[in-house]
């Protein structure tokens, strides 16, 4: 069983992430949608990011006492972080009975990518029509940080957290953060598929998969240098889109992680 009580480490404390957000000039992007300084959304915070970095596995039981033992709060904050996580599908709550991480839902990732997609692209396209080279100067030394931690198994959350940042620093440089933090509310199905995505069994001793991120970026990158737009939504369409083209593949890999398929023919 998963012990949810372990001390929080670089693979599962959110704090990291900001730590570099400051780094590359991007404080503002650091707090999530959900951070408002109240014990439930640190507490909701720290659990969705266990989450959907697969720290806390599809299945694993949330014992309610033991988790505010842990984080030193009372029985209502972390009821009500669990109520936020379960709004957003990424746990289920049974009541009078138990809590789990839930499956990762298909239909929920591709929701995700669709708005993902339908943002991100217009963010590009705009970017590539004349972007400062203060902001292409920022993507080169996230994906430099990138290239710097690829290939270290133990490095994945780090590696993972320099990703969301590149994307970041897209929406940042256009003036659609709000947006973002929107976008990244509803994405805890595709952000656990992005994790299986990085390493063959989903845990740090996999060999990663980041030769193919470090490619996409390279190619955004370029295109934006470019002033090319269409270039640029192709190129980042390319990217997105790799993660969701292995969704079959690791569904059939890992049969745990994922809900039921709803369209698959009953055993006899």
């Amino acid at each position: 069983m998963q012990d949810v009580s372990a001390p929080r480490d670089r693979e599962t404390d959110p704090d990291p992430g900001q730590g570099l957000a400051r780094r590359f000039g991007l404080e503002e992007a650091a707090p999530g949608p959900w951070e408002d300084g109240s014990a439930s959304s640190a507490v909701y915070a720290a659990l969705r990011a266990r989450i959907v970095r697969l720290a806390l596995p599809p299945g694993t039981p949330l014992p309610r006492a033991e988790l505010a033992q842990t984080f030193g709060v009372s029985l209502t904050p972390l009821r009500d972080a669990l109520q936020r996580l379960a709004e957003e599908g990424l746990v289920q709550i049974f009541p009078r009975s138990r809590t789990l991480v839930a499956p990762i839902n298909e239909a929920g990732v591709r929701e995700a990518q669709f708005m993902r997609m339908a943002l991100e692209r217009e963010v590009v396209r705009r970017l590539a029509g004349g972007m400062e080279p203060a902001g292409l100067d920022r993507l080169r030394a996230i994906q430099a940080a990138q290239a710097e931690v690829a290939g270290d198994p133990a490095r994945i959350a780090q590696f993972q957290e320099l990703d969301e940042l590149f994307h970041t620093a897209l929406f940042a440089t256009a003036g659609h953060l709000h947006s973002q933090r929107l976008m990244q509310s509803r994405a805890g199905h595709l952000d656990r598929l992005r994790r299986l995505f990085l390493s063959d069994d989903g845990q740090e001793s996999g060999p990663p998969r980041m030769d193919a991120v470090l490619r996409g970026h390279a190619e955004i990158i370029d295109a934006l240098a470019r002033r090319d737009p269409d270039g640029a939504v192709d190129a980042l369409s390319r990217h997105l889109q790799r993660t969701v083209d292995r969704l079959s593949e690791k569904r059939a890999a890992f049969p745990q992680y994922f809900a039921p398929d709803p369209q698959a023919a009953p055993r006899p």
